[in-house]
């Protein structure tokens, strides 16, 4: 099925929960173990305890965000 991922149309298996897509995107996105990750579907955060059980739909617009350390300087 196809999703939007970060804006771009992306194929991606059936029946594929948030948990997975964070799992088989984290190389590509530098994620690392998918700590410090936010997931967004069509602009609604799902929460951590969810994405196992949250499956992605066609269609849907996926964001991954990762936590960032930084500040002023």
């Amino acid at each position: 099925m196809r999703v939007l991922l970060h804006g771009e149309p992306r194929e991606v298996p059936e029946a594929l929960t948030v948990a997975e897509l964070v799992e088989r995107a984290a190389p590509d996105l530098r994620l690392g173990n998918g700590r410090g990750v936010a997931v967004a579907l069509d602009s609604e955060v799902v929460p951590r305890s969810d994405w196992e059980r949250t499956e992605i739909s066609e269609g849907q617009r996926v964001e991954l965000l990762a936590a960032m350390q930084g500040g002023a300087f």
